[in-house]
């Protein structure tokens, strides 16, 4: 599974990173609220991780613009305040939990599995499909006309991001941001040969990821 992490005590967000990673769970982080919101309106996460008190835009005005753009993605949302009234809010502007600080990692990887098992129930395994592709990510494999196609990690992480945006160009800073993540030193040389690798696999004619020059690529389909 694939999280967003919005938390701009940094000490505290590289803590939570490390520990949902050695989970194997996948981790992007952003220390603000609009960067927060701009990775987290690319439709890629499976869960977000959202603080309440951020810097630039605050956590349940983010939260209420992913909702009203019909991005139903489960969000947990962390926060200091415990008044009954703040949660009230939280909740009604579409967070799916509340977590309040401190807090144990138990409970907070408790909360993340849960989230996972009910998103799992909602989009019947979150499975995704684009002219006839579909893409089980939980299992890294893509079916087209009765063909099932093993992907790795990574090429299924790189198909889910064309999945999710069809018919729109991707740069190459995005998917090495959203793929390999933003801390990663990955060049943008490993992205041309993932690609390749996809195209290879997805040999199908009405199907095809274009290179658009000096930008990025797209995933077509007719």
């Amino acid at each position: 599974m694939r999280l967003l992490l919005v938390e701009d005590e940094q000490r505290l967000s590289d803590a939570l990173a490390y520990i949902l990673k050695k989970n194997n769970y996948a981790v992007d982080t952003a220390y603000d609220g609009e960067t927060g919101q701009a990775m987290a309106e690319t439709g890629i996460y499976d869960i977000i991780i959202l603080d309440r008190m951020l810097p630039c835009k605050e956590g349940v005005e983010i939260l209420k613009e992913l909702r009203n753009q019909g991005i139903g993605t489960p969000v947990l949302m962390l926060t200091a305040k415990d008044a009954v009234e703040n949660r009230i809010e939280g909740l009604d502007a579409g967070a799916d939990d509340y977590l309040i600080k401190p807090f144990s990692t138990g409970e907070l990887l408790a909360r993340v599995r849960a989230l996972g098992r009910r998103r799992n129930v909602q989009l019947g395994g979150n499975k995704l499909e684009a002219w006839g592709l579909i893409l089980d990510p939980q299992r890294c494999e893509v079916t087209k006309d009765g063909t099932t196609i093993k992907l790795t990690l990574k090429e299924s992480l790189l198909l889910e991001l064309f999945m999710r945006n069809p018919g729109q160009v991707i740069t190459r800073e995005q998917i090495l941001d959203r793929v390999w993540g933003l801390d990663s030193d990955v060049e943008t040389g490993t992205v041309e040969i993932y690609v390749h690798y996809l195209r290879k696999k997805l040999n199908f004619r009405d199907i095809s990821i274009e290179t658009i020059r000096g930008v990025g690529y797209c995933l077509k389909g007719r």
